[in-house]
């Protein structure tokens, strides 16, 4: 292998030549949020001398363990410098080439770059450069705090996209041709960007996998915040929390969690009326929608990626209805519409509909109304273990099966047909990414077309329609 020197406006990098890729990891986009930085915006990172090694990962930001018995992302000793980014190039001495800009999940409260199954690797191959970073997660950067900026971790996203606006054009991308795509959480910090006039000119499209919603006011993101204070038993103040080290607040982060339907993750954007002023679907305007194209799609069976099993018992569908606000016709609407499903499989349905399906359909419908160039997508592929459930699609997107997380979604080793598909997805977001164009027609309001990624792809008209039509009527 070669080292590769390329120079940043902060200082020179020195990354490695993989054998047609160059990666670059662990560069800081900006200063460790720590000591007086800590709840802060985040500031720009200090020059250096000479030649910085730029050949491993830099830390997570802070969070528990992914899964049960998952080894951590993040240990105490690891600190808070958590603000880093990882360059793939295929041509580092080269210009023009489209750069896509990766935001992972996680619930807000997890996720890393670090993580095998965002290795860049394979898709800058396909003639991309392909960004990957880490922001801060959970309390640190969702948490709402009296003198402290709210959606600190949307804040991070936007300091690593100025610095690819900045610096890309060094590692042979197009600053012009900036794609942000993300999944999950990491999907609806993409639209959220997207409609947020602080990101104008840091990026022309964006992909949005499985659009959550999760918004919070700020008076309930106050009551999540006195929730955590009273754990940990301290005031519900900057000083108060600033003291705490960062284990401390992760060792009482779901306390809020409480009661039925309490979801998993008490954070989330908080509505500031700047940054964020609703749900995603809801900031995006005729600017924004003219000004950056969108593709954005759901998987068949979200919520069996997020809760797995059946219904707790006791729980039928009219409960499930009842909880999510739909109307006293729901269900009936939903045995019509589904009539192969049983309860479980109804209860799988809604859930589903609720959590993510129905969302993206609204980003896409608010996309396109604001009269923004729409792609919208179903992906349908079941697979041994999580069926079409939520994050299955990533492995497929990055090409990895590497690590616990493709063996938990895809099973080991994967299906023989993976590698089909995930050429087939790699094609199409970097076709996307280089030319506007992801080789499917767009979605409109009338016909409201959409791929459906199956082992074998093919276009459809209105999917989910009946869904829509009911979540429709409940929102009057």
């Amino acid at each position: 292998m070669n080292d590769t020197v390329v120079k940043t406006v902060h200082g020179m990098v020195r990354g490695i030549d993989q054998g047609g890729v160059v990666s670059f990891r662990g560069i800081p986009y900006a200063a460790a949020p720590e000591g007086e930085l800590r709840f802060q915006a985040p500031c720009p990172p200090e020059g250096w001398e000479g030649v910085r090694d730029a050949v491993g990962f830099g830390p997570a930001a802070p969070q528990l363990p992914p899964a049960p018995g998952a080894p951590p992302v993040w240990r105490p000793g690891d600190g808070l410098d958590c603000l880093r980014l990882n360059v793939w190039t295929p041509d580092a001495g080269g210009a023009g080439l489209p750069v896509m800009v990766w935001i992972q999940g996680g619930a807000w409260k997890a996720g890393s770059a670090r993580m095998p199954h965002y290795d860049g690797a394979l898709l800058a191959g396909s003639g991309v450069v392909v960004v990957t970073l880490d922001y801060r997660v959970g309390f640190e950067g969702f948490g709402h705090l009296p003198g402290a900026p709210d959606n600190r971790g949307l804040l991070d996203q936007l300091a690593a996209l100025r610095w690819v606006r900045e610096n890309i054009a060094a590692f042979g991308g197009d600053p012009d041709a900036v794609t942000v795509f993300g999944q999950s959480a990491g999907a609806a910090s993409v639209v959220l960007l997207l409609a947020a006039p602080a990101s104008e000119g840091l990026f022309r499209r964006a992909i949005a996998q499985s659009v959550p919603e999760g918004a919070r006011t700020a008076d309930e993101a106050g009551r999540i915040t006195a929730s955590l204070a009273a754990a940990a038993r301290v005031e519900a103040t900057l000083e108060g929390f600033a003291a705490l080290p960062p284990e401390s607040i992760l060792a009482v982060q779901d306390a809020p969690l409480t009661g039925p339907g309490a979801g998993v993750s008490a954070f989330g954007p908080v509505v500031d009326g700047e940054l964020v002023t609703g749900q995603p679907w809801t900031g995006i305007g005729e600017v924004a929608a003219r000004r950056v194209e969108l593709v954005c799609g759901y998987t068949r069976e979200e919520f069996r990626g997020l809760f797995p099993g059946p219904p707790p018992p006791g729980v039928g569908p009219a409960d499930v209805a009842a909880s999510l606000g739909l109307g006293p016709d729901a269900v009936a609407a939903y045995r019509e519409a589904y009539p192969g499903a049983d309860d479980a499989g109804l209860f799988m349905v809604m859930m589903s509909d609720a959590v993510v399906r129905v969302p993206t359909m609204r980003v896409a419908e608010a996309h396109a109304r604001a009269g923004g160039r729409t792609w919208l997508y179903e992906f349908a592929w079941r697979g041994p273990v999580l069926g079409a459930g939520h994050g299955v699609d990533v492995p497929f997107v990055f090409g990895n099966v590497q690590g616990g997380f493709a063996a938990r979604v895809l099973g080991s080793p994967p299906p023989e047909d993976f590698a089909g598909l995930s050429a087939r997805i790699r094609e199409s977001w970097t076709s996307f990414a280089a030319a506007g164009d992801p080789g499917w027609p767009r979605f409109d309001l009338d016909e409201r077309r959409a791929r459906v990624w199956d082992t074998e792809p093919s276009d459809t008209a209105r999917p989910l329609e009946a869904s829509r039509l009911i979540w429709e009527q409940a929102a009057g």
